[in-house]
């Protein structure tokens, strides 16, 4: 994996920048769609390309327990086993395990816990983390972190930042495929002094990314926005900033503002899902009784396969549950998010990301 840095924004810290990965490039920033089970919902990996998509997330926990990695090893890795040829980041699994599994008991082996699948007893450490990530042949794995729900107590957040900086010194020291880049994740809740000793014992590490994790919690967005500039601001500048799980458009932009190139979330598939399409006038809830005779498209400045319908068809489509619409909005929401990414490359490199961003807001305010 190699990381190019091609233009900053002279009022921001926005960087432009291209990731190559021996499965294609990617321009940054960029937004990864979520494809927990190697499926992002509801569309086809052809659909992703015609969305602007140029690389996505799958999960390790999700895989290792159906089909299991070795029947995806064993048909040639995540690209070929899926279908979808470009770049692929493998979340380590740490959240899902914290978030989904039962009787969770965490030492400083690792974590043991019971499926949410079928109850069975499981175990993951730091190692089988990166054992699991290599069967994948995913282009960049995540190192396992200890994620702990916020708010907690102090000393909880204290001890799982200090296990994850120990976990990833294991993950880094796992033998792995060439072509497989691994990133740390940085934690320590709110605590900014926290976030900056976890950034520094990271990056002493030598890591090829990093990443910022046990962000948009439950937290007000403004708290977010504090940690994640002085976090962002401590790591290095040569290697790919990653913020893990953030997803609302108003917060992407933040973010990129403060230096992240690279981000993932389920917001845009999962909302498409539900009947709300992200628009550059706001989102629009297609299920309300003022769209029934609505012959407007749903966004004329982005196209997507949802452009040639009208509102009023679309919200027939959901309130007749027939599958097309949650199809059609979801591949609406992707391509939105990556013009979103584009028109931010391209204002960084104009030098005029300031004025973009602030753009976009006023007319997300007014809509």
């Amino acid at each position: 994996m190699h990381f190019e840095l091609l233009a900053t924004d002279g009022h921001t810290a926005a960087r432009r920048g291209r990731l190559t990965t021996a499965h294609g490039t990617v321009e940054t920033p960029a937004f990864m769609p979520v494809g927990t089970q190697g499926t992002v919902k509801g569309l086809t990996p052809q659909m992703l390309r015609e969305t602007g998509t140029q690389m996505i997330l799958a999960n390790t926990y999700h895989l290792a327990l159906r089909p299991g990695e070795e029947v995806i090893e064993k048909l040639g890795g995540l690209q070929r086993f899926t279908g979808w040829n470009g770049p692929i980041l493998t979340d380590s699994g740490g959240f899902q395990v914290f978030s989904l599994a039962d009787q969770v008991r965490v030492s400083e082996r690792g974590v043991v816990f019971r499926s949410h699948i079928d109850g069975a007893r499981l175990e993951l450490t730091p190692e089988r983390a990166m054992e699991i990530q290599a069967a994948l042949g995913s282009d960049i794995a995540m190192v396992l972190d200890h994620v702990v729900a916020l708010p907690s107590p102090p000393d909880q957040i204290v001890e799982a930042c200090r296990r994850s900086v120990r976990w990833a010194e294991r993950c880094r020291d796992v033998a792995g495929p060439p072509h497989q880049a691994r990133f740390a994740i940085v934690q320590g809740g709110l605590d900014v002094d926290l976030r900056l000793w976890c950034s520094r014992e990271l990056v002493s590490l030598r890591f090829p990314g990093y990443a910022i994790g046990g962000l948009s919690v439950g937290e007000p967005p403004q708290e977010m926005y504090a940690v994640l500039r002085d976090t962002v601001s401590a790591l290095p500048a040569d290697r790919p900033r990653y913020l893990m799980g953030v997803g609302r458009p108003e917060d992407l932009l933040e973010a990129i503002g403060h230096g992240v190139d690279m981000f993932d979330c389920v917001l845009p598939t999962r909302n498409g899902r539900n009947a709300l399409a992200f628009t550059d006038a706001g989102p629009i809830k297609l299920r309300n009784a003022c769209y029934a005779d609505d012959p407007r498209p749903l966004d004329e400045t982005c196209p997507s396969p949802a452009s040639s319908f009208s509102r009023a068809f679309l919200r027939h489509l959901f309130l007749a549950k027939e599958m097309l619409g949650p199809i059609l909005v979801s591949a609406h929401n992707v391509a939105y998010y990556q013009k979103l990414m584009r028109d931010s490359r391209e204002a960084i490199e104009a030098g005029r990301f300031a004025e973009f961003r602030e753009e976009k807001r006023r007319r997300w305010h007014e809509g």
